[in-house]
């Protein structure tokens, strides 16, 4: 896909939510159902994942890990939008990888010590790209991923969560 081809594709869809912002607005979803042990089955509309503790909390790492899984979608999301961003600005990139670090402290999860966190301490995402991109052209890329990226952006200005539950 060339950026004529994106920017035609998206215009209408643009045009749309310029017209309705409220047709923007969309609910995304994710389901889950508690399986056996202590696991959690993830319908990913592909395939189904089945989530489980992690080796540092007592997992047999046969499972999915929810900590990877988030890196793993911020992965992804980045590398799609790295795509598309590129793709509209006409750069071409060919070849790439994106990697994400995370650090936890298993302590805090297991309560064993309130001053340990619960969740990642911190997060590192790399882009090793293959480019015959100016130095200008990258710096445009990486700023404009970042400012699009949904799953980057969420980790890096938190969101209000409500919770639930139904018995």
């Amino acid at each position: 896909m060339d950026s004529m081809e994106l920017k035609n594709l998206q215009a209408p869809i643009k045009e749309k939510y310029k017209a309705d912002p409220g047709s923007a607005i969309i609910t995304l979803k994710a389901q889950g159902n508690i399986g056996e042990g202590i696991s959690c089955k993830v319908d990913t509309g592909r395939a189904l994942v089945e989530a489980g503790l992690h080796p540092a909390t007592g997992g047999t790492g046969m499972l999915a890990c929810s900590g990877d899984m988030l890196l793993e979608a911020l992965v992804a999301c980045a590398g799609v939008t790295l795509s598309a961003v590129a793709t509209a600005i006409g750069v071409e990139i060919k070849n790439g990888i994106v990697r994400a670090e995370g650090d936890l402290d298993f302590r805090g999860t297991l309560g064993i010590s309130k001053e340990a966190q619960v969740g990642f301490k911190n997060i590192r995402l790399y882009f090793q790209i293959e480019s015959s991109a100016t130095a200008e052209q990258i710096t445009s890329l990486s700023k404009l991923t970042e400012r699009y990226c949904v799953v980057y952006q969420t980790l890096c200005n938190g969101v209000k969560v409500d919770t639930f539950y139904e018995v």
